[in-house]
């Protein structure tokens, strides 16, 4: 150690507790630290740093973490940074100190608010926006230690700091399954928050606690001696209430004190499944069981994979015992793995699955040392922790709930229905973006809006990606219900025409669909498209299955044992009345999925399938009508090809887009040609595409039309 270094580093680096960093890290940190140009002024006082790195011990924190911790709380040695010999712990170590940057913008968010108020939004924000999640630790390890020195603080400070603990820190330790650090911080959040309860409650608990500790000995020394009789290896301990739980089981069950059952509790860990039921017999042999206090969750796991069994029986002179029955692998489990308590303690039974698994990958991290692979783990995140939630800030710091993919107008809509229709643009991060930008967590968004309402219904087509959340459509939809029927069926019948132009389908009897969407008239059917409570793809659908149902040809005088499905389309239709032919798609109409269909029976190439309306087909079975047989779509199978022809304006990376844009739809381009439209800067391109069914195809259709430059795209044949 250097002479000439500042006291309280050099004492704090001879703790047991950073024995982890490595000398030559040691020694270089108290040589930056005693250089004259660096400010010897610690964030927080020496002894709470010393609680601090005794809380990261605790958890077993590696030296990353530990270096991370220090040089947070060591402004002046963080300055010294790129002179510091982290080797390989560089980058780690530095997306740390980012990540316990970010999270002090999320306590400011904090200051200020309603006790409680959007905490859960705030919580998910934090997980959200930290690239290493080992940042949580060392955050619950520093409020921890600055819980215990908050005694000395002033009494609104105090308060403050023990409020963002409860609304914070607690709820994420408890989601972590740190245990230690969860019940301290919600007994000491609770002391400074509810100091008269707390005391009450203390008092109570000290009354009795030497006469409860020798009822459990007795308890446990009894159960002990019964369990070996039988032959059953068991660890059997006291579980300790701590003060905030006695009270929050008190409010919820609304109990006194003296009606609290489990302050007398033992927990039984043995070796295998098997002998927690045997454990169980005996446990119920030895005592009376409570009826309606056992629950089996190990035959019936929790939701999040919460395993154990749960019993109370009348003990010894007539006092009820909680006895919880686990083996040693699910208790590992309930304490530091998969197994969280935060659902059903918090009440968030509406959680997302990505959620969990964001919260189960955290915990892995946890479990696991920088040299066992915790790094590998960490780089897999990208790829694993997808939310299908997003926490986006209003210009005010408030934190948005949205869903995955959403979008400004979504985030207009959240704010206030006005403030979606009198939406115009957004800035992000302060750049103005699209409307249909996706937004991220963590996203600062400002909306700019016009004086009058004004939505537009591209809005509501979800091909058109503005909206995500069916709330902000809602809102949209009810807008446009309040117009004149004449603008709404206008706007509902040119939605409906281009939507049937690009399938092919202008002869339509628009008739036929008007019926099944309960519409009293066309003009009825128009208002449903215009108001997007029938989207004009749905309309197109219900046109071939009427066509379908009208059109389709009565079936040959042969006998009908059987549906045979078609074996090289895969499933793709059903042939009824024949036995072993082979059947194809023809390919002069490339019939879709869902579409109207029939057979027609051919010399040495079995059953071709055509369209109904197929001029080939037509010409065919007028010609031969006992050649034609009743074909049905089956399941989807591999795949149908189908023509289409996109018309655009001839420009740079036209094609580009088009095949980006099928290869995310899932779809497949088996061939496209391409030409110049004479005397004009328009491209005409043929593609023939591989789709799975008629409502990919419509899907694929509206998208291609809504590129820039795209003048029209359509079906072919």
């Amino acid at each position: 150690m250097t002479r000439s270094s500042p006291p309280g580093l050099e004492a704090l680096l001879q703790h047991p507790s950073v024995a982890v960093l490595s000398p030559a890290l040691r020694q270089a940190m108290l040589e930056a630290w005693a250089q004259p140009d660096v400010s010897h002024e610690p964030g927080l006082p020496w002894p709470v740093l010393r609680d601090e790195l005794e809380a990261l011990a605790l958890l077993s924190a590696d030296e990353g973490m530990v270096a991370a911790g220090l040089l947070f709380d060591l402004p002046g040695l963080r300055a010294q940074l790129p002179q510091l010999p982290l080797g390989t712990l560089a980058p780690m170590v530095a997306g740390l100190l980012e990540g316990q940057d970010a999270a002090d913008q999320v306590w400011a968010l904090h200051a200020g608010r309603e006790a409680g108020r959007n905490s859960e939004g705030l919580r998910r924000l934090l997980l959200s926006i930290v690239r290493d999640l080992r940042v949580v630790p060392l955050l619950l390890a520093r409020q921890l230690a600055r819980m215990r020195a908050a005694d000395r603080m002033p009494e609104a400070e105090r308060r403050a700091l023990a409020q963002l603990t409860r609304d914070i820190h607690a709820p994420l330790a408890n989601r972590l399954g740190i245990w230690q650090l969860k019940w301290e911080l919600e007994d000491l959040a609770f002391r400074h928050l509810e100091p008269e309860t707390y005391r009450h409650i203390a008092r109570e608990v000290d009354e009795t606690r030497v006469a409860r500790e020798r009822y459990v000995e007795m308890v446990k020394k009894t159960l002990s001696r019964e369990l070996a009789r039988h032959g059953i290896a068991a660890e059997v301990s006291g579980r300790p209430k701590h003060i905030y739980s006695i009270w929050r089981k008190m409010q919820k069950k609304r109990l006194a004190f003296q009606q609290l059952y489990d302050l007398r509790a033992v927990r039984v860990m043995v070796g295998d499944v098997a002998s927690c039921y045997a454990a169980l017999g005996i446990v119920h042999a030895l005592w009376a069981p409570v009826p309606s206090e056992f629950d089996d969750y190990i035959a019936r796991p929790k939701a999040n994979d919460y395993r154990s069994l749960h019993t109370a029986v009348i003990g010894p002179e007539g006092r009820t015992v909680e006895v919880q029955i686990r083996t040693h692998e699910m208790h590992g489990q309930a304490e530091l793995g998969v197994a969280a308590h935060w659902k059903y303690k918090e009440g968030n039974k509406g959680a997302e699955k990505a959620f969990d698994r964001k919260i189960t990958w955290m915990r892995q991290l946890l479990e696991q040392s920088q040299e066992s692979g915790g790094a590998e783990l960490a780089g897999a995140f990208d790829a694993e922790l997808v939310e299908d939630r997003i926490y986006a800030l209003s210009p005010k710091g408030e934190v948005m709930d949205l869903p995955a993919g959403a979008t400004p107008l979504d985030f207009a809509y959240h704010v206030h229905t006005m403030v979606g229709h009198r939406c115009r643009g957004a800035k992000v991060n302060g750049r103005i973006v699209p409307l249909g930008y996706r937004l991220r967590s963590g996203d600062r968004v400002e909306i700019l809006t016009g004086k009058e309402p004004d939505p537009r219904r591209d809005w509501l087509l979800p091909a058109n990606g503005f909206l995500a959340s069916g709330r902000s459509r809602d809102k949209v939809r009810a807008w446009f219900h309040k117009l004149d029927r004449a603008r709404n069926v206008q706007a509902g019948r040119e939605l409906l025409e281009r939507e049937l132009k690009r399938l092919g389908l202008q002869q339509a009897d628009l008739a036929l669909a008007a019926n099944k969407f309960r519409a009293d008239s066309i003009d009825d059917l128009y208002i449903q498209v215009a108001l997007g409570d029938t989207g004009p793809s749905q309309v197109s659908r219900a046109l071939l299955e009427a066509e379908r149902a009208q059109s389709q040809p009565p079936a040959p005088a042969v006998p009908r044992p059987t549906a045979r499905r078609d074996d090289i389309g895969k499933s793709r239709f059903t042939v009824q009345g024949v036995g072993n032919l082979l059947s194809q798609l023809a390919r002069c109409c490339q019939p879709v999925a869902g579409e109207p269909i029939a057979g027609y029976l051919t010399r040495g190439r079995g059953v071709t399938v055509h369209r109904i309306d197929c001029a080939s087909f037509q010409r065919l079975s007028a010609a031969n009508p006992q050649r034609v047989l009743p074909v049905e779509w089956g399941q989807a199978g591999s795949g149908y090809e189908v023509s289409v022809q996109v018309r655009a304006m001839d420009r740079r990376w036209l094609l580009k887009d088009i095949t980006n844009l099928i290869a995310q739809e899932d779809a497949y381009v088996l061939d496209i040609n391409s030409d110049n439209v004479r005397d004009s800067d328009q491209a005409l391109l043929r593609l023939r595409l591989k789709v799975s069914d008629y409502e990919q195809l419509s899907r694929l259709l509206g998208k291609l039309d809504a590129l820039p430059g795209v003048h029209e795209a359509r079906r072919l044949g």
